[in-house]
């Protein structure tokens, strides 16, 4: 006869649980907070991608919001809201020459690639993407310059990004370059250079709010003598937009400067030490020695601004107000004037816009800029 099976004891049981929480214990552990990670961000954006599909209605119950499709973005890039978002445009000659010189380039580069034998996903992919995003930035930017046109929203954060990041970046490596030299207050300079991170962009915007203000503001005797006593910087244009620039470019140089000391600390002494017996000059040493080193701190410094520069939006609204008009209003102080106005559904669209904009300009940074900054290429 067989003997009836023995059901497995308590102990048994409780080993077999503890070895599979030993195998499982990665994800035992990282299960529940990945899964709070996605609960706060899949939901705000699931909902906000609904609003941006929506139209906000007041009613009788309360708030009703209408499915509207695709209105809100048609209204953004082809509609009423056409001129705020992407300006109004006034195309020359000069601007198609351009525009024919780059598609040239791009035309260019496409050969070699085929030339060379590369498989037709990686010549024809991220090239040629990158090069039509590139084409129409460049017809973005350059027919919103010319006199009789306008800037929108797109175009004014695409300035603010390209400017404020190149400024930024070229200031916060003279001052990393003048701080790596032994020179005798040096470290008094290092923690004066970096105070501006340590005031909060609101503070920024109202205190170069009152450094602008011409009649009454505490350089009113500086402006008096440079015969700007009375001058409104938001009644002009470029004059709202520089304002703006600035006290970006203040704020966050030190963050590039910070960053580019700290990379400046890895480069070998004695090449540069060699290389100066050698007979190489200042600018010599610095091209071909301490600026490879600094390339991936440096590419890495301008995806953070470029990112970050697309977020622009305590200056612009506590400086000028976004004015005048539109001038100085950027893509994120647009969506914020469109929901302080019960306007969720275009709000949401321009953010879903931004988010596209930036996964576009940074995923092509990554893929061309990252890996040749890094020697992989």
């Amino acid at each position: 006869m067989k003997k009836p099976e023995s059901k497995p004891s308590q102990a048994g049981l409780w080993i077999r649980f503890v070895g599979w929480l030993e195998r499982h214990a990665a994800t035992a552990f990282l299960l529940p907070s990945v899964l709070v990670i996605l609960a706060f961000v899949l939901f705000p954006l699931v909902g906000s991608l609904y609003s941006s599909l929506a139209r906000l209605r007041f009613s009788d119950g309360g708030l009703e919001l209408s499915f509207v499709g695709l209105a809100n973005y048609r209204k953004l890039l082809l509609g009423s809201e056409q001129g705020h978002f992407l300006g109004q445009p006034g195309a020359t000659a000069w601007v198609w020459v351009v525009l024919a010189f780059l598609g040239l380039a791009l035309g260019v580069v496409m050969y070699r690639r085929w030339r060379a034998g590369r498989p037709v996903w990686v010549w024809l992919g991220q090239p040629l993407l990158g090069g039509l995003l590139l084409l129409a930035f460049t017809w973005l930017l350059l027919s919103r310059l010319l006199p009789g046109t306008r800037m929108g929203t797109l175009q004014t954060t695409l300035f603010y990004v390209t400017a404020g990041t190149a400024l930024q970046y070229l200031l916060g490596l003279g001052l990393a370059l003048l701080c790596a030299e032994r020179l005798p207050g040096t470290r008094f300079f290092r923690v004066l250079f970096i105070l501006p991170l340590a005031i909060t962009p609101i503070g920024v915007a109202y205190m170069f709010r009152m450094l602008t203000d011409t009649g009454k503001g505490p350089l009113v005797p500086l402006w008096e003598a440079l015969g700007l006593g009375g001058f409104s910087w938001v009644n002009d244009p470029w004059g709202a937009r520089l304002a703006v620039l600035i006290g970006d470019v203040w704020q966050w140089t030190p963050f590039a400067f910070i960053v580019l000391l700290a990379a400046l600390q890895s480069v070998p002494q004695e090449q540069v030490e060699a290389a100066a017996v050698d007979g190489a000059s200042r600018w010599q040493v610095f091209r071909h020695i301490i600026f490879p080193y600094l390339l991936p701190a440096s590419a890495t410094l301008v995806l953070i601004r470029l990112i970050e520069g697309f977020k622009i939006v305590d200056l612009p609204n506590i400086l000028t107000n976004g004015g005048p008009g539109t001038a100085t209003e950027s893509i994120t102080l647009h969506a914020y004037f469109a929901w302080r106005t019960l306007d969720i559904g275009t709000a949401a669209a321009l953010g879903f816009l931004l988010m596209v904009l930036v996964s576009l300009v940074t995923s092509l940074y990554a893929a061309w800029v990252l890996p040749r900054a890094r020697g992989q290429l």
